[in-house]
């Protein structure tokens, strides 16, 4: 990759979502505004050579994209209505940063383009999706392989979400004061959800979709330079960057599961870490506790712990019950029974999965019966564990869990009387723990 080349990327990297944004609000039209994008890179690889990199890429890619836009709606003519937003559009100059806003008094159309995306009238999946199309960057074909659709399907997907927003009239903006709260949720829980499919993939062969993890930072971080004073949007950040900084020793050469107890801590990103529980602090300094700065508090107290050995299991089952009062779901429980049985015992936390599988909410959920499995497994109760671990066996549909859970059963098998074997130590861990967060 020569010099322009790599300008071109990392304007790509750093200018896309401004540039698609800028082009929806100047032409309401946002495959022309995508369309318009694509094209200025293109011409930016042509003309940069011939011209050099300019001072600022993003302002020249913005004003090449926004003029071709609007040269092709004065040649298509859709209506005088356009024409003269066009009109106006073009009397501004060139692009200027600075000068951009509207009536929420917000100076960033990419924070307006997250909350359109996220508009609570679009299914969760939509809004998934089409943040990654406008924001990311990301094509159609490299969307649909991240959620295992075929392109076809996300590709109406996407045109269904678009045409939602037009015919709908969902306004690109920042929403009025009173409907933030309602709405930065929407916008945080597409981010989480987005971090935790690329964190530990629902399907497929590989534990770790490492692109879907970086855009869902990149964009956490976009969100909390918009949104300083909000301590949920920070908490979010802080508790993406703490999952994220253990990213890299998650699985093996192999690609095979590693569980937090064994993974190599001299590995972790520390400064990840570090800047992680800085802007944790900073969120619960302001008083105002949610259920992202809670989780964020888990992670930093695995994080921070030298060993794991040293991790405070108390500390977090009281984390988890706390994060009940906000997020009162099965999942949260049994993340709580897992630090309980860590805590108190594993006979303490198998209580509490008899609780869960007694209620029935997460039938079909093979984490559950895989947390079973791992506590039976520390209990030495091995033939117990190994009914559990082929209970988990039968919902799987992630690769390397599979293998981890068969790898786990094995040993179970091996351990039991006629068996070769010894029992394991408390090595292996239930791979729920190994989550980005909460999989609702």
């Amino acid at each position: 990759m020569d010099e322009v080349e790599e300008a071109v990327s990392a304007a790509f990297r750093e200018e896309w979502a401004q540039i698609v944004a800028t082009l929806i609000r100047v032409t309401g039209d946002w495959d022309l505004a995508e369309e318009c994008a694509q094209d200025a890179f293109a011409q930016a690889l042509e003309r940069w050579r011939r011209d050099g990199v300019p001072r600022r890429p993003g302002a020249w890619l913005t004003t090449t994209a926004r003029n071709r836009a609007l040269d092709v709606l004065r040649r298509e003519a859709v209506g005088a209505a356009k024409q003269r937003e066009a009109a106006m559009a073009r009397d501004e100059g060139p692009y200027d940063p600075d000068r951009d806003g509207d009536d929420s008094g917000v100076a960033d159309d990419r924070l307006r383009l997250i909350f359109t995306c996220c508009h609570p009238a679009l299914p969760v999946e939509a809004r998934v999706a089409l943040t990654l199309r406008t924001l990311a960057g990301l094509t159609t074909p490299e969307i649909a392989r991240a959620f295992l659709v075929p392109e076809a399907t996300m590709a109406q997907r996407l045109v269904r979400a678009k045409r939602k927003i037009r015919n709908a009239g969902i306004p690109y903006r920042v929403p009025p004061a009173h409907l933030l709260p309602e709405r930065t949720t929407g916008v945080l829980g597409v981010l989480y959800l987005l971090f935790n499919e690329g964190y530990t993939a629902s399907g497929g062969t590989d534990l770790i979709r490492a692109g879907l993890c970086a855009e869902a930072v990149r964009l956490a971080r976009l969100l909390a330079r918009l949104m300083p004073d909000e301590p949920e949007v920070t908490g979010l950040l802080a508790l993406l960057l703490l999952h994220d900084a253990r990213r890299e020793t998650r699985v093996d050469a192999a690609g095979d599961l590693v569980t937090l107890e064994d993974q190599d801590r001299t590995a972790w990103d520390r400064a990840e870490i570090d800047e992680g529980v800085t802007l944790l602090e900073g969120a619960l300094r302001r008083g105002r506790p949610g259920p992202y700065q809670i989780q964020a508090a888990v992670a930093a107290c695995h994080t921070t712990a030298a060993t794991a050995a040293d991790t405070d299991w108390a500390d977090i089952a009281g984390l988890y019950g706390e994060l009940q009062r906000f997020v009162p779901s099965a999942v949260v429980r049994l993340n709580r029974a897992v630090a309980v049985g860590m805590a108190e015992g594993a006979e303490s936390g198998l209580a509490l999965v008899a609780e869960l599988e007694a209620e029935d909410e997460l039938a079909g959920y093979h984490l559950l019966p895989a947390t079973r499995a791992d506590l039976l497994r520390r209990t030495g109760r091995t033939r117990e564990a190994a009914q559990a671990y082929e209970q988990a066996l039968e919902s799987v549909e992630n690769a390397a869990e599979r293998r981890f859970l068969e790898k786990r059963l094995a040993q179970c098998r091996w351990t039991q009387p006629g068996g070769r074997g010894v029992a394991t130590g408390p090595g292996g861990g239930c791979p729920h723990r190994e989550r980005g967060s909460q999989r609702e």
